[in-house]
């Protein structure tokens, strides 16, 4: 049995170099770089949506902000003019504005919360992205001489033996003429 193992992790570490060796870096890496693009763009229109929520709530905080202040005039003149039980009503609709203000106060804080850390993340993933931009840059430099530099580049010293031939004959026939 452990024959058999062996050999199945030898085959195995054998296909695995041959799928290393067949998948390019350049590649790779330019395909993380476009997917970090689009989480860069997702994270951006999150934080758009949550800012639009945000500003929403604030509107309603500062409308049922006005409501109380109307409703505590409208006490007054309730009070003023001994209606109870109107005042006991307008009493109940303030109690019940003054829940949604906490609930609306409490949901901004929360939502402030989620924007403060999704903009940190943003900026994490946008050093992340750039320092994968600038491997990718180096990588394609590394890779190679570009379109216009390979007309000129030698492949790795490989002289053919035709050249050889080519250049002792004109060699053989330059020393016959000195």
């Amino acid at each position: 049995m452990a024959l058999i193992s062996r050999v199945t992790r030898l085959f195995r570490a054998d296909f695995h170099a041959v799928l290393d060796s067949i998948e390019e870096p350049e590649l790779l890496l330019r395909q993380a770089v476009r997917e970090m693009e689009e989480e860069v763009a997702r994270q951006q229109q999150r934080i758009g949506i949550l800012g639009q929520r945000c500003e929403l709530l604030k509107g309603r905080e500062a409308e049922t902000g006005s409501f109380l202040a109307e409703l505590e005039e409208q006490l007054d003149v309730c009070f003023d003019a001994g209606n109870d039980e109107l005042a006991r009503t307008l009493v109940r609709r303030r109690l019940e504005a003054e829940q949604s203000l906490k609930a609306l106060q409490r949901g901004r804080g929360e939502l402030g919360k989620s924007l403060d850390t999704l903009n940190a993340t943003l900026e994490q993933n946008r050093t992340r992205l750039e320092e994968m931009k600038n491997r990718s840059e180096l990588l394609a430099s590394k890779a190679g001489p570009s379109g216009e530099e390979e007309a000129w580049a030698v492949p790795n010293g490989v002289v053919r033996d035709a050249d050889v031939e080519v250049a002792f004959l004109r060699e053989k026939q330059r020393r016959k003429q000195s």
